[in-house]
């Protein structure tokens, strides 16, 4: 694991992407690590060579005792970029992440071309960070889990998404108090509202609809404010936009920090991100098949549907896949689009999305709501795709 030296605690870095590509430093949140970017990195990655690194006290980075600074915290990241051989980079951060990199744009100016701060703030509210940072101290991490995720991601999220909601929680307490603590120390205790009016590069604030820790309310519109040549995007998430809204916010950094990309850029950023999701729901073995079969009449019409129907639809937080595997069951059997209805029951069958007991009970009411035919048929149908599987093996 490659690990930075900074004021005698190891720093963990990851760098991905090809060399000839500008480098992108990518902080996260307090609470989190560089996991929190996971969603979002395949779409960065054609534009930028992307440098994560846990936030010391967080991952696999060193949680020494006592309080850290903004400016401990920058310094660490510009070891981190020293041991991956980068001397220079745009900087996106969330939250915490946020206020690193406006330090780092102060403190470093030489080393920073421009900074993306995501749902962050240059103001927050002491005596909030020291009560958490002692609740923190006296009872670990667990004793603030349930409030912080509430914070994370908005509750539309949560349920749509149970298994990535229990995987911040468990994250978070499984993080060490004492790194949490110091972490808070240094949002407890910045001063930044005053200075970063000096930050030279340019800046992107971006703001969640849903974030009620930092929003654009009392938060962003300072920030904005206080650094009057700033661009704004705003998005439909909550706290951690890398986890909500992940290709959104990776276009939102695509225009800021390669403003040349044109229409077409966008277009592959949302491709790529719909393609990730027809893997998870259809398979690889489908998928590939599928654009190996492309032709010139037809390549157009199946980028279009992997951006709209797999990248805009069946990443939105509102319902779960299972849900929406059995939602296009019922559609596609009640219009008789039979070879739709097949490949879908194929594909939740084999890689468990539902079970043929769930498939048997959309059968059943569709049945009664779209004709005892097509429910005939679907049982037909289905009944024949189960035997394929079955010989298969």
């Amino acid at each position: 694991m490659p690990f930075a030296a900074s004021s005698g605690t190891r720093i963990y870095w990851k760098l991905e992407g090809a060399d000839d590509r500008p480098a992108l430093v990518l902080l996260n949140s307090i609470g989190t690590d560089m996991s929190l970017w996971d969603a979002a990195v395949p779409a960065l990655l054609g534009s930028f060579r992307t440098l994560r690194i846990d936030t010391r006290g967080h991952g696999a980075s060193d949680a020494p005792e006592g309080d850290y600074s903004l400016a401990l915290l920058a310094d660490d990241v510009t070891a981190a970029m020293a041991a991956a051989g980068i001397a220079r980079a745009a900087i996106a951060g969330v939250s915490l992440g946020g206020m690193i990199a406006m330090e780092l744009a102060l403190r470093h100016p030489e080393q920073v071309s421009a900074i993306s701060v995501i749902c962050s703030s240059a103001t927050m509210d002491k005596g909030v960070w020291r009560d958490r940072i002692v609740q923190v101290r006296a009872g670990g991490t667990a004793a603030i889990a349930d409030g912080a995720l509430q914070r994370f991601i908005s509750p539309a999220f949560a349920a749509g998404q149970p298994a990535i909601a229990a995987s911040l929680r468990r994250n978070l307490v499984a993080q060490a108090a004492q790194g949490y603590a110091g972490a808070g120390a240094a949002i407890r205790d910045m001063e930044l509202i005053g200075r970063i009016g000096a930050i030279a590069c340019p800046v992107l604030v971006v703001t969640g609809e849903r974030d009620v820790s930092t929003p654009l309310a009392g938060h962003g519109e300072n920030l904005l404010a206080a650094m009057p040549g700033a661009k704004h995007a705003h998005l439909d998430c909550a706290h951690l936009a890398p986890v909500e809204a992940p290709a959104a916010l990776a276009g939102a950094l695509r225009a800021f920090l390669a403003p040349g990309a044109d229409t077409a850029d966008a277009a592959e950023t949302l491709f790529e991100a719909g393609l990730e999701n027809r893997r998870r729901v259809l398979g690889d073995a489908w998928v590939d098949r599928s654009l190996a079969n492309r032709t010139p009449f037809n390549t157009e019409f199946q980028a279009m549907i992997t951006r709209i129907a797999w990248q805009e639809i069946w990443s939105r937080p509102g319902l779960d896949d299972r849900t929406r595997r059995l939602l296009v069951l019922a559609i596609t059997a009640s219009l008789g689009r039979w070879e739709e209805f097949r490949l879908h029951v194929r594909a939740g069958l084999t890689r468990g999305g539902f079970t043929q007991d769930d498939l048997k009970e959309v059968l059943m009411q569709t049945a009664i709501y779209a004709g005892v035919p097509a429910g005939n048929t679907a049982f037909a149908e289905a009944a024949a795709v189960m035997k394929e599987i079955d010989t298969a093996g």
